[in-house]
């Protein structure tokens, strides 16, 4: 096989990271904990980019841009949120370097030091909310529904490609409203965007939840997640909508007049996903054969392979597959003739798996006599034969399937590994087989404290969808508890 890959059942962290790498969606940069995120990689972000951006904008948001460097007396303002980000922030001190007086190289200059030090972005509250006091002064100015998207920087000690790097992509919305019903509403809405997304484009089935208090966003009163399980039984938080309630507005001083003319501070969200979520992409589907992509996000929907031995039975192969392309592209699918003279089919086929193409073309000299071709398929490595006319709309509903098929086949997986615990010893026993644990919980952060400091389990989400609460006992105390909340050791 093309570039082969360690076995997924044999050691799950190193498989993923042969993948990503043998696959060509990224590598370590020379910067340590960074990445280079390489052309089929950023591929593949594009497109979750472009459905996402479209899927903002038909809620009402716009995109901007804020600064990279944030005032570090900015991050001391909201005191929960400085706390949050402290040990993570990279910060600017000099703005010049100098030749080395005593050898060779460069050196920073001393008498460039910055009047204030600068935070190079973890995130953007800060510094959009200073900006947002200039523009409110009216309710007639607000909402005000703003995204970006950026790269920040959190100073991380352990990385791994896309799941946790020291610099990543992201977006980030900011809004901005005159009540506090609207900006949960927002809160709301756009956690259901984010599931939307995963479930329809991903083709990842995620939990909707809200966070504990432990686990909340530094600095909101409310943060509501997706939560997703991978192949090894671990959770993977995949995206955040958090409640900022006035924090920020009183951090910041941004009021405005309402109807009655009279001031009020502004209510606030914010919410993000990132490159993260090309790490969920690869671990949620992928198998010992490499990739497994979705189509609405594969790069390349359809490669065909050309079977030949001589130049004749080459230019009839690469005619045929031509006019298929054509057909194709016009059913806006894109597709890539492999052409390269230089490798066996065997190795084409091997290496278009490895990346993931939901969909395989081969033709050779005695398809040209039948008038067929044969067909494989990435999800579940089946071929089949077929005549070449009508093949156009049989890869169409073929692409719709697999879609269909990978999420049944994660949701499959998830609804196994989820299971119902009742006691703590048990519990004990099945975190260590990963997967979520339903568990009743009383409440505190005592409790789920010392679960996390005896099991290195953690509380996922409280669900927000599936079945109504049931009442019950927790499984640490004993106590009363409300509802069931899902456990699991996380990345």
């Amino acid at each position: 096989m093309a570039k082969e890959i360690v076995n997924r059942e044999e050691n799950y962290s190193l498989w993923y990271n042969n993948l990503v790498i043998k696959a060509d969606l990224a590598e370590n940069s020379a910067v340590r904990g960074c990445m280079v995120i390489k052309p089929y990689g950023y591929a593949i972000w594009e497109k979750m980019q472009a459905q996402l951006d479209k899927m903002f904008k038909e809620t009402g948001h716009v995109n901007a841009y804020f600064p990279l460097f944030i005032p570090k007396s900015f991050l001391s303002k909201e005191a929960e949120h400085v706390e949050g980000f402290a040990k993570e922030c990279a910060v600017v001190t000099h703005h010049r370097l100098m030749a080395n007086p005593d050898g060779p190289g460069v050196v920073v200059d001393p008498d460039a030091k910055l009047e204030e030090e600068l935070v190079v972005r973890p995130t953007s509250e800060t510094i959009i909310w200073n900006t947002y006091r200039n523009w409110i002064k009216s309710y007639r100015d607000l909402p005000i529904l703003i995204n970006q998207w950026a790269n920040v920087v959190r100073w991380e000690m352990r990385t791994r490609l896309f799941l946790r790097t020291t610099e990543f992509l992201w977006q980030e919305g900011h809004t901005a409203h005159s009540t506090m019903e609207e900006a949960i509403e927002e809160t709301n809405k756009m956690v259901n965007v984010y599931a939307k997304f995963a479930r329809k484009y991903m083709a990842m089935p995620v939990i909707v939840g809200r966070k504990t208090e432990s686990e909340r966003f530094a600095g909101a009163l409310d943060t509501l997640c997706i939560e997703a399980l991978m192949q090894d039984g671990k959770a993977l938080q995949a995206g955040t909508s958090h409640f900022l309630g006035q924090n920020f507005a009183k951090a910041f001083d941004v009021q405005f007049a309402n109807k009655e003319g009279q001031l009020e501070y502004v209510w606030a969200s914010s919410w993000g996903v990132s490159t993260r979520l090309m790490g969920a992409l690869v671990m949620a589907h992928s198998d010992n054969n490499g990739l497994v992509l979705p189509p609405k996000l594969a790069p390349i929907h359809v490669v065909m392979v050309p079977i030949f031995k001589t130049e004749e039975e080459h230019s009839r192969v690469i005619e045929k597959m031509e006019l298929l392309k054509t057909r194709l592209e016009k059913l806006n699918l894109s597709v890539k003739i492999d052409d390269r003279d230089n490798l066996r089919s065997g190795f084409k086929f091997a290496e278009w798996e490895l990346k993931g193409v939901p969909v395989r073309v081969a033709m050779g000299p005695r398809d040209l006599e039948n008038g067929t071709l044969e067909i494989a398929r990435r999800d579940n490595l089946t071929k089949e034969s077929r005549e070449f006319e009508g093949t156009e709309n049989h890869i169409l509903s073929l692409l719709d399937d697999i879609q269909e098929n990978i999420y049944a086949k994660a949701l499959k997986f998830r609804e196994e590994s989820t299971i119902n615990v009742d006691d703590y010893e048990t519990f004990k026993q099945k975190i260590e087989e990963g997967g979520f644990l339903m568990c009743h919980w009383d409440g505190t952060s005592e409790t789920e404290t010392k679960i996390k400091e005896e099991t290195k389990a953690t509380i996922r989400c409280i669900p927000l969808d599936g079945p109504s609460p049931e009442e019950g006992k927790c499984i640490y105390s004993g106590n009363p508890s409300k509802g069931r909340v899902i456990f699991a050791r996380a990345y």
